[in-house]
């Protein structure tokens, strides 16, 4: 039998659950990919994504690029690229078989496997989306600097999703159950997180609520133009 030791910690608004034998997200996604999996993910976030994609696009109207953080097998990615104005669309994930998965169904789509915060584009872009992955770094606040100030153009758009915070008490136990480290911070600690980046015009919304579920915590912001 596996013993697991356990250690949970609360500091700045951040409240941990970390296990010894903790497994990688990554790892976890790869075999839900292996067992086609991400079909039911990509069913199960749609409704919330609609709404991130609303806020994300809202204003569209001259050229833009875009990335998708966390893109399992390229949905979204897929719709970006759909955009009248979109020149380019391009995803990550550090899941091997999520990545493989995007080049079986989209063969021509721009699909990078790589593990954050370390990797990053080579050209900075106009919008990013990033649904149910920015809590499993150990760091997410500290990513979001990363995200402003390394992959964004100026006066471009930000939106993030995730299901998983400190007001939905109803997630609370899937680092545990899925032996998985998450970063449970509160709405208040994300947003002031994003403005401690250096976003603009950030607002945070609860879509998809109902009883016993606060649902899809979702995100927004600006990175402001430069200064002439």
């Amino acid at each position: 039998m596996n013993v697991l030791f356990v250690m949970n910690t609360f500091k700045d608004g951040i409240h941990q659950t970390r296990f010894m034998d903790q497994r990688k997200a990554t790892d976890v996604f790869h075999e839900w990919a292996e067992k086609g999996k991400d079909v039911g993910m990509e069913k199960g976030h749609a409704a919330s994504v609609d709404v991130m994609l609303n806020l994300l696009l809202e204003d569209a109207s001259k050229p833009f690029s875009a990335i998708d953080i966390g893109c399992g097998n390229g949905w979204v990615v897929r719709q970006l690229s759909n955009h009248q104005h979109c020149t380019t669309a391009s995803g990550v994930d550090g899941a091997t078989a999520m990545i493989e998965r995007a080049h079986e169904i989209d063969p021509e789509g721009l699909y990078h496997y790589g593990q954050l915060p370390e990797w990053k584009p080579q050209q900075p872009v106009d919008v990013i989306h990033s649904m149910e992955c920015l809590y499993y770094l150990q760091q997410p606040l500290e990513f979001l600097q990363i995200i402003h100030d390394d992959w964004m153009n100026p006066a471009g758009k930000l939106v993030i999703g995730m299901d998983h915070y400190e007001e939905n008490p109803a997630s609370h136990d899937w680092p545990d159950s899925l032996n998985v480290h998450m970063t449970t911070l509160s709405i208040q600690t994300w947003v002031e997180g994003m403005l401690s980046a250096g976003f603009e015009n950030v607002n945070a919304i609860q879509t998809g609520a109902k009883e016993g579920w606060a649902g899809t915590l979702v995100l927004s912001g600006t990175k402001p133009q430069r200064h002439q």
